[in-house]
């Protein structure tokens, strides 16, 4: 019953972001952002040693890190992964790794370009939403959503692999998204995505490991 009811939220929470993703992407929202650390010169933090060697750089090292303790956890357990099934474990891994590779697959087919290679911010191309797959805005595409910020939101899987109610699970989630969030705020700044790019990716990584979590036994 636990579970049939975090299946039950879970769903809700998919619908209601994708109806309020929707919304923002008719807001303009994206633009505006944009504009708040973007001008027609560009983006001044595009090269910041924080954004880039930390933010960047070391967040893409550290993820690799943890995939790699992750791996050794699901043969050797410690820690909190010891509460877990040698099935759970294993589906986590899965999990997080199709979190972390589902939105760099579907940048791989965007026409989408980077705020950066845009006009409105010192570029050469012409904004053109996301949505409209019939125009290009004839730059390099391949920018929608944010592949980086899986790397934080890919672990939201965590939550569906513990108990429901579990303190374990809810600091799970608490720290995949704060850690996407983080990493989507910092190529934002960076001109490298569009807010709207980091928050389909949390809705992707969110929707792929509910519905992988109902539908993949762990026994």
């Amino acid at each position: 019953m636990h579970s049939l009811n975090r299946h039950r939220i879970a769903a809700l929470v998919s619908g209601l972001g994708l109806l309020l993703l929707l919304a923002w992407d008719a807001s303009g929202l994206d633009l505006w952002l944009a504009s708040l650390s973007g001008t027609p010169g560009g983006f001044a933090a595009r090269d910041h040693w924080l954004l880039t060697r930390i933010l960047h750089d070391g967040a893409r090292l550290l993820a690799g890190l943890l995939l790699v303790v992750l791996v050794i956890a699901v043969v050797r357990p410690f820690g909190p992964w010891r509460g877990l099934s040698p099935g759970s474990r294993l589906w986590l891994l899965v999990a997080v790794v199709g979190g972390m590779v589902l939105p760099s697959l579907i940048k791989r087919l965007s026409d989408t370009s980077c705020p950066w290679d845009l006009a409105e911010f010192g570029g050469t191309f012409v904004w053109v939403s996301h949505w409209q797959w019939t125009h290009s805005d004839g730059g390099p595409g391949h920018c929608f959503p944010a592949g980086h910020a899986s790397a934080g939101f890919g672990w939201v899987a965590a939550y569906f692999a513990w108990p429901e109610g579990s303190a374990v699970a809810r600091r799970w989630l608490t720290g995949a998204l704060l850690a996407g969030l983080t990493l989507g705020l910092a190529q934002q700044l960076r001109g490298a995505h569009f807010m709207s790019h980091t928050l389909w990716t949390s809705w992707i990584c969110w929707t792929w490991a509910w519905c992988f979590s109902a539908g993949v036994s762990r026994q």
